[in-house]
């Protein structure tokens, strides 16, 4: 009879669930009050928080901003952790916490062939580097995008709403996320 595996996906659920309610609850938010900060639903919050749904990207960095945390505040800080929306998957490489209390995170991240990924503001001073291994990237703040091959490296504002898209049948690379601290 072969051993039964845990499954990572309900792992992360339950971490996630636990790191959303611990912080909202710290700030002193309610489930009606977190939702409307992020611009989702309560219902969708309340399951996150149970831990019966699984966590999109999307939602995690709506929820990330209010709660004054950088992404691997929701995810955890162990190297491989990662998440995905269809588009865009962002596989932690490290994290560093400096001593001011500002973040570095690093993410190998995969961007699909189609499609595009719209990302909401991070915290106030945020930045993203990327710096494309394979393919080609569409990448920056909405409307003022720019484009990137291999070898190339694209740097926006990660505190205004941006996005990411493949230009040539999927691309690869190295981001990096500077979130100051709060």
């Amino acid at each position: 009879m072969p051993e039964d595996k845990p499954d990572p996906s309900a792992s992360l659920r339950t971490a996630v669930a636990r790191r959303i309610t611990r912080l909202r609850v710290e700030r002193g938010l309610s489930l009606s009050g977190l939702a409307r900060q992020a611009g989702i639903g309560k219902g969708t919050l309340s399951e996150l928080e149970a831990g019966t749904r699984n966590p999109t990207l999307e939602t995690l960095y709506a929820l990330a901003a209010p709660l004054g945390v950088p992404l691997t505040g929701l995810v955890g800080d162990e190297a491989g952790r990662g998440v995905s929306d269809g588009v865009v998957d962002a596989r932690l490489l490290t994290v560093r916490r400096h001593d001011d209390g500002g973040t570095t995170e690093v993410f190998w991240l995969t961007v699909a062939p189609t499609g595009t990924r719209v990302s909401p503001a991070h915290g106030p001073g945020t930045l993203e580097h990327l710096r494309v291994v394979r393919g080609g990237v569409r990448a920056g703040v909405l409307g003022a995008e720019q484009d990137a091959g291999p070898g190339g490296t694209l740097s926006w504002r990660g505190d205004a709403v941006h996005s990411y898209a493949s230009t040539d049948g999927g691309a690869e690379g190295v981001l990096t996320i500077e979130t100051p601290a709060r």
